[in-house]
């Protein structure tokens, strides 16, 4: 028998001594405010708890030693220092996913008993240990020291109203730092059952029998489904349907992240087992894994052969000509790796059946888009499938696609049972989309004054094995190939290249990350060539109202290119080792392709005001945003009796969370019923307009196709940066400081959190971030070989907003979450540059050698 004490409470415990704590508190215990975040890893913090005094990973101690133990997770905290705690971390913006939030406060507390007045180093030193992908890890230090502060002072810690502006705080903030608030992982369902997906274990090969037999007998097992078991569509996709849900026998495989099938058990422990019974012969192919070799390859990974898409743009005077007429023609060969997004929360859904109705629980970045797949596979009507949003623990367009949801549908389908189907971390890596690597030959004219003549641009990315979005990420490389600048001839040309390594899709950025390290280090280059100053010649040929950007699109309102600029002018020219780079980001999918949104506003009899809207929460802020509009436009002191509900059954039709899109598109329809409520508030009070619901929408159809003849109108939007990377003598990062022009800033410190985030982010991307691959397998398993950048690698950041007002969007607000990682990484390569005079063609970075 081993005693020990949990929150206070007498435990005798008999069970297996190598059960890990974490199982044993969530499972048994059902102390969720404890997360997993790297399936038993013990790199990322999210589970951490205080044994006999000191911070423990509850996912690398075993129940066999906790003999006489003392422990203490967030829940058994003395109130008034939890408290504490959790508003400063909502007061300083520093909630955004919430996921690792229980953890770091954990970390906070015991840091604080040790040290009740810690200096800003001792904290960054002391987080060290914890993983955070949201926040750049800035404010949740701010928190610390404040929450410090208060609990020395015996200072209560209040927040700032709610309206447009102001940093108001983030709804269920509170819930999610105290770890209250619920992720698909800590739900439970009475008689609910568990799966666990069998993968290939080869990225290329024929699956010439997969046995099921032993698996189907263990005890525990209720079914095992296969590709025979799918009703309706087994290929699915979001623009391409050609993703299976299982590879079924005589079929080949196209990468690793392919389901062969999938066990349903009393628990995922049993699951898991059975799956490791599954007997699968293989036909192994070689994999092709070159995305250059698949362009040449007789070998057709799919039907139609090796390309997914490509992406022409041209216009303007012939290349070849042009550049024979300019006074300087730089040209280069760029390459960018593949990366992880780390988003903390793995996979994980759960489904229900009842009454012919399939509910779907799931973190999402389309809801709309996961209900009519899922209806397409089980053959049913989209109406017989509810989608309900549970808040994502980070997703940054790694969450676009299907993973796990199919899979829980179709088991509770056929089960007619609650199914939970969870990926752990390395199937996480294997299944879902990456950032695409890719290859870009660039070419770059300009005058003897430095006014750019054209652009020259070859692009190859390595989609992986399918499609996912591939296809439109490769596009936008195509369309921001020039950057953020005005270039009058453009030749450029994308593809996307099918392959046997793991699939590449959406992630924060959408492809333009890559060509804005292209264009910006290739400008460096001509400075050099042209003994041009590299302030000079952005401001010289940035983008503003009238000119074009490289799809051709002209702009037709203010940008603030050259006002960030000028921000930054005074303090790059004094800096000695500093590097320069601008971006330019779409707002909105555009193109031609609608974009709708609706919204709906309920009042209910007790007061209760209800947001109902389509779009995805992942720690971006949509529901704080959207609270704090309506608080605007309907003069509202209070928001404590407003909620915000996001499921399909609501028809409030919102797109994927993605293009950085929902600020505007969400807002508009918003404000749309909100201004029929308030019509109506004129002359009722809350108590008469009881049971009504305002319905709100907005439709952008007013963009072109991009193989339009005609005005180009790519996107409803942009939104503009620049950002400065400062280096100390020695060669190290000192400064980074972020000039956007995002619109009006609704909420002061999730704007600023939001660029911090992707700023850190830009900076694993140009420092050290990579997910290698060897014939198609991922090399590293281990979430903490990612390079991901920890709290003593984030340099000084300074965030700086020039508020230009957009006519066109909500209160003058545009989208900041794509935008704020884009510019970095060619900003340090260019003051890496100045520093030891070694051009940089790659990313990751190579590091700083001897001073120049």
């Amino acid at each position: 028998m081993i005693n020990f004490i949990l929150n206070g409470k007498k435990i005798s415990y008999s069970g297996a001594k190598d059960l890990k704590l974490i199982n044993w508190i969530r499972d048994i215990q059902k102390v969720k405010s404890v997360k997993d975040g790297c399936s038993g890893q013990g790199v990322c913090g999210a589970c951490l708890v205080e044994i006999d005094g000191k911070a423990k990973l509850a996912c690398s101690v075993s129940m066999g030693k906790l003999q006489n133990a003392t422990i203490l997770t967030l829940d058994g905290f003395p109130e008034k220092i939890k408290l504490a705690l959790g508003k400063a971390f909502v007061a300083s913006g520093a909630i955004q996913c919430g996921f690792c939030s229980p953890g770091m406060l954990s970390r906070a507390k015991i840091l604080l008993d040790k040290n009740p007045t810690p200096n800003r180093e001792e904290v960054i030193k002391a987080i060290k240990p914890n993983l955070c992908r949201c926040t750049g890890y800035v404010k949740i230090i701010d928190a610390i020291l404040l929450a410090a502060k208060a609990i020395r002072e015996n200072k209560e810690i209040s927040f700032e109203r709610h309206g447009f502006g102001a940093s108001s705080p983030k709804y269920k903030g509170l819930q999610k730092a105290l770890g209250r608030s619920e992720f698909t992982d800590d739900i439970e369902f009475d008689g609910m059952l568990y799966g666990a997906l069998c993968f290939t274990e080869h990225p290329r090969a024929k699956i010439l029998s997969v046995n099921i037999s032993i698996a189907e007998s263990m005890q525990g097992v209720v079914k095992v489904l296969t590709a025979n078991d799918i009703p309706g569509k087994r290929y699915l996709g979001i623009v391409v349907k050609d993703w299976p849900v299982y590879i079924a026998e005589g079929e080949t495989a196209h990468c690793i992240g392919d389901a062969l099938a999938c066990v349903v058990a009393a628990s995922e422990e049993k699951a898991r087992e059975a799956v490791k019974s599954i007997k699968v012969e293989y036909k192994i192919y070689d994999p092709i894994t070159d995305p250059k070799e698949a362009l040449k390859s007789a070998i057709k990974i799919h039907p139609n052969g090796n390309i997914l898409k490509e992406s022409s743009i041209r216009y303007g005077n012939d290349l070849k000509r042009v550049f024979e007429a300019s006074e300087y023609v730089v040209s280069e060969t760029f390459r960018t790796q593949r990366i992880e997004h780390a988003f903390l929360e793995t996979e994980s859904c759960i489904a229900t059946y009842k009454n012919d109705i399939i509910t779907v629980y799931s973190q999402s970045q389309g809801i709309y888009e996961d209900r009519e797949q899922i209806a397409k596979m089980l053959n049913i009507s989209e109406k017989n499938v509810n989608i309900k949003l549970i808040a994502a623990g980070g997703a940054f367009g790694g969450k676009e696609d299907l993973t796990v949801q199919g899979h829980a549908a179709l088991a509770s389908y056929h089960l007619k049972k609650p199914v939970k189907v969870k990926l752990n971390r390395f199937e996480s890596m294997k299944m879902h989309p990456k950032r695409h690597p890719m290859e870009m030959e660039y070419g770059l004219g300009a005058d003897k004054k430095g006014k750019f003549t054209g652009l020259y641009a070859r692009i190859i990315g390595d989609t992986g094995g399918y499609a996912s979005i591939g296809g439109p990420v490769m596009d936008r490389a195509a369309t921001h190939a020039g950057g953020a600048y005005y270039i009058p001839n453009i030749d450029v040309k994308s593809i996307a290249v099918y392959t046997n390594n793991p699939v590449c899709g959406a992630m924060r950025g959408f492809g333009v990350n890559q060509v804005t390290f292209a264009i910006e280090s290739l400008i460096d280059q001509l400075c050099e060539k042209g003994e041009f100053d590299r302030w000079e010649i952005r401001y010289k040929n940035a983008l503003d109202k009238g000119l074009t950007v490289t799809s051709g699109h002209k702009l037709r309102k203010e940008a603030g290119l050259k006002k960030a600029l000028l921000t930054l002018k005074e303090e790059y020219k004094k800096a000695e080792f500093a590097g320069i780079a601008c971006a330019i980001k779409n707002c909105g999918v555009g193109n031609g392709i609608p974009e709708i949104s609706r919204v709906k506003i309920k009042i209910s009899k007790n007061g209760k005001i209800s947001i109902l809207h389509g779009w995805s929460e992942m720690g971006q802020g949509i529901d704080t945003v959207l609270i704090q509009m309506l608080c605007e436009r309907l003069q509202l002191k209070e928001a404590s009796n407003i909620e915000v509900i996001v499921a399909t059954e609501n028809e409030t039709i919102g797109g994927s969370t993605t293009a950085s899109r929902g600020t505007f598109l969400a807002g508009k329809a918003l404000l749309s019923a909100a201004d029929k409520l308030k019509k109506d508030m004129e002359k009722n009070s809350m108590e008469e307009l009881a049971g009504k619901t305002y319905e709100g929408e907005y439709i952008c159809d007013w963009t072109t196709p991009a193989d339009s003849t005609g005005e180009v109108i790519s996107h409803f939007a942009y939104s503009f940066a620049v950002q400065l990377a400062i280096l100390n003598k020695q060669g190290k990062i000192k400064k980074i400081k972020a000039v956007h022009d995002s619109g009006k800033v609704v909420n002061k410190k999730l704007f600023e959190g939001q660029i911090e985030g992707g700023i850190a982010m830009g900076l694993g991307y140009a420092l050290g971030e990579s997910l290698p691959t060897d014939k198609g397998q991922i090399i590293n398993s281990k979430l903490g070989k990612l390079g991901l950048p920890r709290s003593s690698d984030i340099p000084e950041i300074e965030v700086v907003s020039t508020e230009i007002y957009d006519a066109d969007a909500p209160f003058g607000a545009k989208g900041v979450g794509e935008i704020a990682c884009i510019p970095t990484a060619p900003a340090i390569a260019a003051a890496y540059k100045k520093f030891d005079g070694k051009k940089r063609t790659k990313l990751p970075l190579l590091p700083i050698t001897t001073k120049l």
